[in-house]
């Protein structure tokens, strides 16, 4: 499997090995002692899945306190998949790294701990999944504005449907909690 640093903070980019034939393919996941290996020493906690169509938008999401790890893959379709650092004190506070998951790529991305996450559906529809390491808590549930001028994701959809918490999602710079470096 291949492992590619995307930048300074942490955020890797996963490249599964998947044995495939003319039945189909298989692929491993997740596998513990793999991901420990490449720097990856926490425990996922939840397993969650989302449906999504062409053109949503779903971010940049964050808990604070008790943020969330995030291994992000897309099971069917294709997404646009981001990740912020949004640690206070951080040399790379602000900055962002994006990278193409798809089911015929099978790449995933690592999201650490105190980054703000979000992804764009490029496909008719996506099935996106997330291993996470700590539960989701609605009360410490934040979002950042998609299109923060300051953090300046490239997103690749001009118009995006988006949920109402993140259509009223605050800038970075105006968010009441934020996780610490």
């Amino acid at each position: 499997m291949n492992v590619t640093p995307l930048g300074r903070a942490g955020v890797l980019l996963f490249e599964p090995q998947a044995f495939g034939d003319t039945r189909g393919w298989f692929m491993e996941g997740w596998k513990k002692d793999r991901y420990r290996d490449a720097g990856i020493e926490l425990d996922f906690m939840q397993f969650n899945v989302s449906r999504s169509a062409k053109g949503v938008l779903r971010g940049l999401h964050f808990q604070e306190p008790n943020p969330q790890g995030k291994l992000v893959m897309a099971l069917h379709g294709a997404v646009f998949d981001v990740a912020v650092d949004i640690r206070v004190g951080s040399p790379t506070f602000g900055q962002w790294w994006g990278a193409d998951l798809t089911d015929e790529n099978h790449h995933q991305l690592w999201v650490p701990p105190g980054f703000a996450h979000g992804f764009e559906v490029l496909s008719e529809t996506a099935l996106f999944a997330y291993l996470v390491t700590d539960s989701y808590q609605p009360e410490n549930d934040r979002a950042i504005r998609f299109d923060d001028p300051e953090i300046g994701v490239t997103w690749k959809t001009a118009d995006p449907q988006l949920s109402v918490k993140d259509q009223v999602a605050t800038l970075l710079r105006d968010a009441p909690a934020l996780p610490r470096y």
